[in-house]
């Protein structure tokens, strides 16, 4: 019968079995799955140097020339993987086109989970030989961490869902358990216009760890805590009534004691914020709540009748600044270190390799942020493969974000925490608050050392929405 379709997507996740799935794609002589061809750190696959003659550097440039080149086959209905943090630029595309079949592959998010934390803890993503299974012993189950992990893989279930409700299309849905059965195999290959069929599944690929998640986790007992607080039937599907923008709740910090909720803009002034809330009620910062759910929240709300929310802007240079040394340049706890090995190498944003050290002066800083500030003025265009993070984000986009489920009754600047904070303090009952602490200087330079009108002038082209939503003028 004729192809109904051009190319195909798998969207999946990792730890989902999409190398098994893929590997069974691929033994279908009509059928020919590419890896992941749009993780924006490599092509295809680790240490491939191209996909069809596109090399990775070309693709940087112009993701769409991949999915010409991957459509063009004669013979053959070519696809890819796409994870949720893979290249945005492609995504509208690839879900506005009918000539685009979706496969859906999902799987137990507490067993993707478990999954993950085990290949990162003995570094093997694949096995095809079980006399080479590392063992990791028992993981410590994070209930934070998982969350996280729930939020996200719900986050983009609902964008697919909505998507393809939207467009009038329809997708085919697999299940991790699904993957064993040759005949949803065959089934999923005639959806995709190939009427041949396997007689068996291709086995060079193992099942990493196929016992119990109680003999895989040492601290059981929270796993039960963290699903307790879930919607079981809604592990492996979200339902359309969740929010389609995460407003970031688990970054959200309530008062010990005093009824103050803090909305914090990332690469803002969180840890003088931090402090100031914890000095309040005399605890230390790791004793204010934090890290909670839209459950949690609504709780506390209940709980603190006249409470206040408040968010604190920084000027946009300032915010830059702080962002590049912390998460970019750096290379300590919390730094991006994928994002920036791939500015350095796909984007050429002249970083050193490594931590800055003696040849890094002045002028190599400076020239290091301005490379950084042009990557992100492309990446809040959607002209990089990189995901949009909330530490460079605009922020107005992040109050809508917040919005989404309840706006800041306040929004403070910086500049002018030391009057505003202490009074918000005042209007919530607590007499006598102290006064927040001035911010420490970015390191290895100050903004001080490096500012100049270049630098605001690009700043402010990057940020013009921020500036003229704010109200902000130069930083100094």
């Amino acid at each position: 019968m004729p192809n109904s379709f051009d190319y195909f997507v798998v969207f999946a996740e990792m730890r989902t079995g999409s190398n098994f799935l893929e590997t069974n794609l691929n033994a279908f002589e009509g059928l020919a799955c590419y890896g992941e061809a749009f993780n924006p750190h490599f092509i295809g696959y680790p240490n491939k140097d191209d996909i069809l003659g596109v090399t990775l550097e070309t693709r940087t440039q112009d993701p769409f020339e991949l999915i010409k080149v991957i459509r063009r086959q004669d013979g053959v209905l070519g696809g890819f993987r796409y994870f949720h943090d893979h290249d945005p630029r492609i995504l509208d595309t690839c879900l506005a086109d009918p000539r685009c079949a979706k496969i859906v592959l999902t799987r137990n998010p507490i067993d993707s989970y478990v999954s993950l934390k085990i290949a990162r803890a003995t570094g093997q993503w694949k096995l095809t030989d079980v006399r080479r299974r590392k063992e990791a012993g028992k993981i410590q189950f994070d209930k934070d961490e998982f969350r996280a992990h729930v939020e996200e893989l719900q986050a983009f279930q609902v964008q697919l869902m909505n998507r393809l409700q939207t467009t009038g299309q329809t997708a085919f849905y697999v299940a991790y358990e699904d993957l064993q059965d040759v005949e949803v195999m065959n089934g999923l290959a005639k959806f995709l216009g190939v009427e041949e069929t396997l007689e068996a599944l291709d086995t060079s690929l193992k099942r990493q760890n196929p016992s119990p998640i109680s003999k895989k986790v040492a601290n059981i007992e929270d796993v039960s805590d963290a699903l307790a607080e879930l919607d079981r039937f809604n592990l492996t599907r979200t339902p359309n009534f969740e929010p389609r923008r995460n407003p970031a709740v688990p970054t959200y910090v309530m008062g010990a004691e005093t009824p103050l909720l803090f909305m914090p803009m990332r690469s803002g002034p969180e840890t003088q914020v931090k402090a100031w809330m914890a000095a309040l009620d005399g605890v230390s910062v790791d004793d204010l709540p934090t890290k909670g759910n839209q459950k949690d929240l609504r709780i506390w709300r209940r709980n603190n009748k006249g409470h206040r929310t408040f968010t604190v802007l920084r000027h946009p240079v300032a915010r830059a600044h702080a962002a590049f040394c912390r998460r970019v340049l750096s290379i300590e706890e919390g730094s991006f270190a994928a994002i920036r090995k791939s500015l350095r190498k796909l984007y050429k944003v002249p970083l050193p390799d490594g931590a800055p050290g003696a040849g890094y002066d002045l002028d190599a800083h400076r020239e290091a942020f301005l490379g950084y500030l042009a990557f992100v003025k492309a990446n809040l265009a959607g002209q990089t493969s990189i995901r949009i993070d909330g530490h460079w984000a605009t922020q107005s986009a992040i109050l809508k974000g917040f919005g989404e489920l309840c706006f800041p009754d306040v929004i403070v600047r910086e500049e002018d925490m030391e009057s505003y904070l202490p009074a918000l303090a005042m209007q919530v009952g607590h007499m006598g608050p102290p006064d927040p602490e001035e911010a420490g200087a970015d390191e290895p330079f100050s903004l001080d050392a490096v500012y100049d009108d270049e630098i605001e002038a690009l700043v402010a082209d990057i940020y013009q929405r921020d500036y003229l939503n704010f109200g902000f003028d130069r930083w100094r």
